[in-house]
């Protein structure tokens, strides 16, 4: 009740009245947890100001220390909490997620943010949960002065020496948990049969139990800081690099035959449990068993927020599927982007093709329109036009501009490597010049096209159909009205660049999982594809799919969300549209067709018009960024390099702005 008057109250308890509340030796297992959660809450503060922090750990330990009656409670207490409690969990697991899927460790997540924890547990584990480490835990611990670790010594040492021998065991404990985790990832087939000499990596984690054996006989035999106990370390921490070494490996084979976030996940947490035993080796060894034993508490702490908190497990995953789709995607983007005089010639041609393609896009899309389907079945006929015709160009060997960032920023960040060197920067920024020169390039050939492709296909359905108006008047008008530049349209355009990058995640996504279940080798070598195809056919399939099959994923998902997003949408109410810059180009001049000449005179012309050219760099804009982000949590870039890199940028374009619109000889 005393501890409820202070919650209650604004002042503070005293480090004396702290050290008084210490339930007795007899007293129940949630009284004494509950003293400890309720002191460390304490010592905490606030959680902002870490000389608070400092200060009152000081301050308890002398109230201890000085008062004979506390000093006398304080043994009772330690006595029990050695005898009690089981800190192997704690020290072995915590840091770690405990599920291995993404649903089931954010349900484990939510349970801990919403549901208290008891004290009435004899693992130091669970109690851990209900304390809640915070950011300021692990720095007040790492801040403590020699004085107060001198103290904080005699405070736990016990005339039999138990408190030691507690430690020690849990420790070993801990070891041998941690070693058995390590072996479990170690021979999981998938991460065994990807690893480059097999045997070997068996070998190397096999051997690591013998090893921690020799070490506890070692240390029952001859103490912890012996020369044998010495030793026998130094062997487990040789046979976990053999380990480390072999798991490496793994990584070797994703990057020739895709990624896997499940390998990729358990490397993770491999190489995380190594280091935490690492750790308990170092503590184990540590002549001051004290300090070595804070500095694990601390690290314990600052590891407890990553497996506690809902923002690092978006984060943690984030970065997984970015590593998964910018490999892929980066070898995607690769032929998008022109570094000479002859490439952007290349390019030039290749985006008329795609814009006069477009171009029958836009009045395919107009007759299906007039056609008066349902609000869904208008949405797929949409889709499954602007699908074939983005399939068209590829076939064709052309190019849409607006389909080219999401794939390319993420080649672009594959120049991301060593950004220390200054040559490595410079080449960054070239990379962006290049890149952006060449969507530049891109959209001008795509509007050159589709205003030519457009009026001459017109003229001709108007010939061929004997009907001079293609789309009513009203129409028309309300066309020019909906690309109105004061209107929605830029957002339209920023949703639309949204859709082009889900589209780049999409082919990264199937070209990622066709190449690391091996679908091409399935396809050139199974007797069923052999039987049907032929051998050699069976080949020519093989090694087209292994090619082509991100190009194909990535214009039928892209051509599908841009005629289905807006369905969907008015379903909801939301009467969303997409504003794509090239079909926007095409249904503007198919207005105008309408209209007749009197458009030029119609203010609504003008601002459509403007309107048009700002879809473009919204369009560029919204999906390079959001791809360029992704692979940049994929490379793992960190805020003061992309800070350097900005200013780079800056600099160039400020020096070169001609470089952006075509290259030099």
């Amino acid at each position: 009740m005393q501890w409820l008057f202070w919650r209650r109250s604004r002042s503070q308890p005293t480090a004396a009245e702290v050290a008084q509340q210490l339930p007795p030796a007899h007293a129940s297992l949630p009284e004494r947890n509950r003293w400890m959660w309720l002191a460390w809450r304490w010592i905490r503060s606030d959680g902002q100001h870490l000389e608070v922090s400092t200060t009152r750990f000081s301050s308890l330990i002398r109230a201890l220390h000085q008062h004979p009656h506390a000093r006398e409670r304080w043994n009772g207490w330690w006595l029990a909490f050695v005898r009690d409690m089981d800190a192997s969990r704690l020290i072995a697991e915590l840091g770690f997620a405990a599920r291995p899927s993404f649903a089931s460790e954010l349900g484990r997540r939510l349970r801990l943010q919403w549901l208290p924890t008891t004290p009435d547990t004899r693992d130091l584990a669970t109690l851990a949960e209900m304390l809640r480490p915070s950011a300021i835990d692990p720095r007040w611990l790492c801040s403590l002065n020699d004085d107060d670790l001198g103290k904080l010594s005699e405070l736990v040492q016990t005339p039999t020496g138990e408190a030691n021998r507690w430690a020690e065991d849990m420790v070993m404990q801990a070891l041998l948990h941690s070693i058995g985790q390590v072996m479990a990832i170690g021979f999981q087939p998938d991460l065994r049969m990807r690893m480059d000499d097999q045997s070997q990596g068996e070998q190397a984690f096999r051997d690591l139990p013998i090893r921690l054996e020799a070490l506890r006989l070692a240390v029952v035999q001859h103490g912890r800081l012996s020369t044998q106990a010495l030793q026998a370390s130094q062997t487990v921490r040789q046979q976990l690099d053999l380990a480390r070494n072999a798991a490496q490996t793994v990584y070797n084979h994703l990057d020739q035959y895709g990624i896997s976030v499940g390998i990729v996940f358990s490397l993770r947490q491999l190489r995380k449990r190594m280091l935490r035993i690492r750790s308990l080796l170092n503590t184990l060894h540590a002549p001051d068993a004290v300090s070595a034993s804070l500095r694990l508490l601390a690290q314990l702490a600052r590891e407890s927020e990553n497996t506690r908190g809902i923002k690092p497990l978006f984060v943690n995953n984030a970065s997984l599927t970015a590593a998964r789709v910018a490999e892929r995607s980066a070898e995607s983007g690769e032929h998008y982007i022109t570094r000479n005089r002859s490439e952007a010639k290349t390019m030039l041609k290749a985006a008329m093709g795609g814009g006069a393609v477009i171009g029958l896009t836009t009045w395919i899309k107009f007759g299906l329109v007039d056609v008066g389907l349902s609000m869904f079945w208008e949405g797929l006929a949409a889709g499954l036009n602007y699908a074939l015709s983005f399939l068209l160009v590829m076939w064709l060997h052309w190019t849409i501009a607006t389909k080219q960032p999401a794939f390319t920023a993420a080649a672009m960040a594959d120049k991301l490597r060593n950004l220390q060197e200054p040559k490595q920067v410079e080449g960054f920024v070239e990379e962006v010049v290049h890149l952006l020169r060449s969507q530049t390039v891109a959209i001008v050939g795509n509007l050159l096209a589709v205003v030519p492709a457009t009026l001459a296909l017109a003229w001709g359905l108007s010939w061929l159909l004997n009907e001079p108006d293609l789309i009513d008047a009203e129409k028309a008008r309300q066309t020019l009205d909906s690309l109105h530049v004061l209107g929605p349209t830029l957002i339209f355009a920023a949703l639309t660049g949204f859709l082009l990058f889900a589209s780049s995640i999409v082919a990264g996504w199937v070209e990622n999982a066709f190449v690391l279940h091996r679908i091409d080798s399935v396809i050139e070598h199974h007797p069923h594809s052999i039987r049907w195809l032929g051998a050699e056919r069976a080949t020519r399939w093989s090694a087209y799919w292994r090619k082509h099959i991100s190009g194909w994923a990535a214009n039928i998902s892209l051509g599908l969300m841009l005629g289905l997003a807006p369905a969907f949408a008015q379903f909801f109410g939301l009467g969303l549209e997409v504003r794509h810059v090239t079909l926007s180009a095409g249904q503007l001049v198919g207005a105008v067709w309408t209209i007749g000449l009197e458009a030029f005179l119609m203010p609504t012309f003008w601002w459509a018009v403007v309107g048009v050219l700002l879809v473009g760099p919204v369009n560029l804009g919204v999906s390079f960024y959001l791809a360029f982000r992704l692979a940049m949590a994929a490379r793992g870039v960190r805020v003061s390099q992309r800070a350097r890199l900005s200013r780079a940028i800056r600099l160039r374009l400020f020096k070169h702005p001609r470089s952006l619109l075509w290259p030099g000889k």
